[in-house]
């Protein structure tokens, strides 16, 4: 590994813009999910760049499809979750990922990336995902949302190549967890696959990637020349805030910054934000379906801890049997 603090990235060219989010990590119930997005592109791809088909602004939903830190596109009432379904399956039409049913959402993720059908097996309320989509916006609005995306995009010389969500269960999380004994360990290992999957794909064309900070680590060089192998990794600079690298190896070079409130600074990291929103609540239906009809009268949860918690305290006094199968349904972190 070479660690060259303030090594200069000047001269570089940099023609794929990315950038990678993800949600779930604090609940206790529900999956990891791990949303990322790439875009070809003369210049760096902002809201300024794509003007025409995009805003920040959740109000603007009936123009422009809203790519935003995902807390302020969703609202959990009707506008809120149309809102969010316009985002994301716009954007995986516009990749060349449709997705007709929630198991297309699921396979999104890079080849190798995806559960399996055996872990999808050990987790049956993935069975209960929707069987056809949109289920929250009506067909024709959705189309006509897509159709001003794609014109957009091309107005503005950009492509969208990459858009997809790592979707990771319950069950392979505590199977990491066990390995690893360390839940940011944990995190590093499903996000450092997606990175790697974009410098291999998109390296020889020069990658910009910026990445959500990964909890309250600030020094990330080791780590992505242990990812990278015979990689040349230049220290940009450090901080608690803001940390970025230059990578090279084999004819690739990557621009990696990790930074806090991504969502808000990188449009490809508000995206993959949202695309992980999407993702994780289709999951957490499906998880609410099936449990509904096992224990009828439990109410549904999001699966973060307080709520959690009580939605486990009313299976068990219901349908204790429910639960026979822990291991693969409460994070063990």
């Amino acid at each position: 590994m070479s660690a060259r603090a303030k090594h200069s990235a000047k001269g570089e060219t940099f023609k794929v813009h990315a950038g990678l989010d993800e949600a779930g990590y604090g609940p206790m119930l529900g999956p990891l999910t791990i949303g990322f997005s790439a875009f070809r592109s003369e210049e760096p791809v902002d809201w300024s760049t794509l003007s025409g088909c995009v805003t920040d602004d959740p109000k603007g939903d009936g123009a422009r499809v809203v790519v935003a830190d995902s807390k302020r596109v969703f609202t959990r009432n009707p506008r809120g979750e149309r809102r969010l379904e316009t985002t994301a399956l716009s954007f995986l039409s516009a990749s060349g990922h449709g997705a007709k049913k929630g198991l297309d959402v699921v396979k999104s993720a890079p080849r190798g990336l995806a559960p399996t059908a055996e872990v999808l097996g050990a987790h049956p309320w993935y069975a209960a995902l929707p069987q056809a989509l949109p289920h929250r916006v009506p067909k024709d609005e959705l189309a006509d949302r897509q159709a001003e995306l794609i014109r957009g995009l091309s107005a503005a010389h950009t492509e969208v190549v990459e858009a997809g969500v790592v979707v990771v269960p319950a069950g392979r999380l505590n199977d990491s967890f066990a390995a690893t004994e360390n839940k940011g360990a944990t995190l590093w290992s499903f996000n450092s696959a997606v990175i790697a999957h974009l410098f291999e794909s998109f390296g020889v064309d020069g990658l910009d990637l910026t990445v959500d900070r990964l909890g309250g680590r600030a020094r990330y060089g080791r780590l992505l020349s242990s990812l990278i192998p015979f990689s040349t990794v230049d220290v940009l600079g450090e901080t608690r805030a803001d940390s970025r690298y230059l990578v090279r190896a084999e004819g690739r070079t990557m621009r990696v910054r990790f930074v806090q409130k991504g969502d808000s600074i990188s449009l490809p990291v508000a995206l993959g934000s949202c695309l992980a929103k999407y993702a994780r609540e289709l999951v957490m239906g499906a998880f609410n379906d099936h449990f509904g009809a096992l224990c009828p009268g439990v109410g549904p949860t999001a699966g973060y801890v307080t709520d959690a918690r009580r939605w486990l305290g009313e299976v068990e006094r219901t349908q204790p049997t429910a639960l026979q199968n822990r291991d693969v349904l409460v994070r063990t972190r």
